[in-house]
């Protein structure tokens, strides 16, 4: 573990500075183990594909204390226009979803929550308010935690399996707090391209993760501010393409194609339209479509086989 006090400790010195023991702790923190790719996918499929929406809708600018009407209605989209083409469009097509929710975006929009239910998606963590997680205290953060699982299994029916952390990142906490909430799985590194199990401080903890990329995620290529630099700027069209050839990637592997989306970004007709093209493509082929949940409960079985 790395030790945070005595003359060592990292604030006291530039990190060229450190001791082996502290930059040794760092990076061996949390590391990815054992590969948990499976030899074959249901059905004899060659490759699996997981599809994930984060329905952040409001949450991330109640975060960051932006409360105006122009910053909610953004939010709103997500909920009010992006939701229900997103769910209307898979359903035609019979593909499970897998939806990380923040418990505030499911508070205001319950009826979301029902509806992916009510469609067979699976509902999974994604923090209370879109929280830093690695900025809060522990007792902060795990009490937020298990308010936020509580809170979506009351409105899913559902106790949740999953998690993703709302900013892809772990504090020193955020692996026992997943730990003692019982998660099956964890979508929320960039160790690897396939699923593995996580080790902790060199113990395996048991967790699968399902791992992300920003590569993989919508919302770097089509973020908006407009009190800052921060603007879009690839074409959806673009942007499929290099999914696209992410997705052969994982085929002729043999792997598991994953995407993170948003329906407050993904869900407007302009990026929506090529990505259902792209989707439509991969439904051609030999894959396995199913829920983070059901990736982790097949990939974890195999394991113990």
């Amino acid at each position: 573990m790395v030790e945070q006090t005595g003359p060592d400790r990292p604030e006291d010195a530039e990190p060229w500075r450190w001791p082996e023991s502290v930059w040794r702790g760092y990076a061996e923190h949390v590391v990815p183990g054992r590969r948990l790719l499976p030899n074959e996918w249901p059905g004899g499929a060659r490759a699996a594909v997981a599809i994930s929406f984060d329905s952040d809708h409001e949450s991330t600018f109640l975060r960051d204390g932006k409360t105006s009407p122009g910053a909610m209605a953004q939010g709103h989209y997500g909920s009010r226009a992006g939701v229900p083409r997103i769910l209307r469009e898979f359903a035609a097509r019979d593909i499970p979803l897998t939806f990380f929710i923040p418990a505030v975006s499911a508070l205001l929009h319950p009826v979301d929550v029902a509806a992916c239910v009510d469609h067979g998606h699976e509902i999974a963590l994604h923090g209370w308010i879109h929280e830093r997680n690695m900025l809060l205290a522990p007792e902060v953060e795990r009490d937020l935690a298990f308010r936020a699982a509580d809170t979506l299994e009351e409105l899913s029916g559902t106790r949740p399996v999953g998690i993703r952390t709302p900013s892809w990142d772990f504090s020193e906490s955020t692996l026992r707090v997943a730990r003692d909430l019982g998660i099956l799985y964890d979508s929320s590194l960039m160790s690897d391209d396939e699923p593995f199990e996580i080790v902790e401080y060199h113990e395996a903890t048991g967790i699968v993760e399902i791992p992300v990329s920003w590569i993989r995620d919508d919302a770097p290529y089509f973020m908006m501010d407009r009190y800052s630099a921060l603007r879009p700027y690839a074409m959806p069209r673009g942007v499929t393409q290099i999914w696209r050839d992410e997705f052969v990637g994982a085929y002729e592997a043999g792997s598991i194609f994953q995407l993170t989306l948003h329906p407050h970004i993904s869900g407007h007709r302009s990026r929506l339209i090529p990505l259902l093209e792209l989707i439509d493509e991969i439904a051609d082929k030999d894959v396995w479509f199913a829920t983070h949940q059901e990736v982790a409960e097949y990939v974890s079985a195999r394991d113990r086989c």
